[in-house]
């Protein structure tokens, strides 16, 4: 068994971003918070599904280039290959669990020089 708080954790960027509950052995599951204004980069899993459920809030998702709003109650899954990139185009904070699967040990995560308005070139 593994029991964790929420509480014991940090978010990436001091108050926002990705906070990791687990990773591993099977799952990386943690809380993501993107304040208004803010951003997560453009990025694809080689291997990896990664998955949103939304716990309040709004965001502008780009997966593939593509925008997408989710809002609270929502379930996004980008497969392994699409990129995607969040952007808090409100005025609330957006909080989001996810989960990525497999879990992987290596690095899987592959970072793209995109922001929206771009021309986007889905790379193989």
């Amino acid at each position: 068994m593994y029991l964790t708080n929420e509480s014991e954790h940090n978010y990436r960027f001091g108050e926002y971003g990705p906070k990791y509950l687990t990773n591993g052995p099977r799952v990386h599951f943690g809380i993501v918070v993107i304040t208004p204004g803010e951003a997560h980069p453009c990025h694809k899993h080689k291997t990896q599904e990664e998955s949103f459920l939304v716990l309040k809030g709004e965001c502008a998702v780009y997966v593939d280039g593509e925008r997408v709003l989710i809002k609270q109650g929502d379930y996004l899954r980008c497969e392994p290959g699409e990129s995607h990139l969040f952007r808090n185009e409100s005025d609330k904070d957006f909080k989001s669990v996810f989960v990525k699967a497999p879990y992987s040990a290596e690095k899987d995560s592959v970072y793209i020089d995109w922001q929206p308005g771009q021309p986007f070139l889905k790379e193989e």
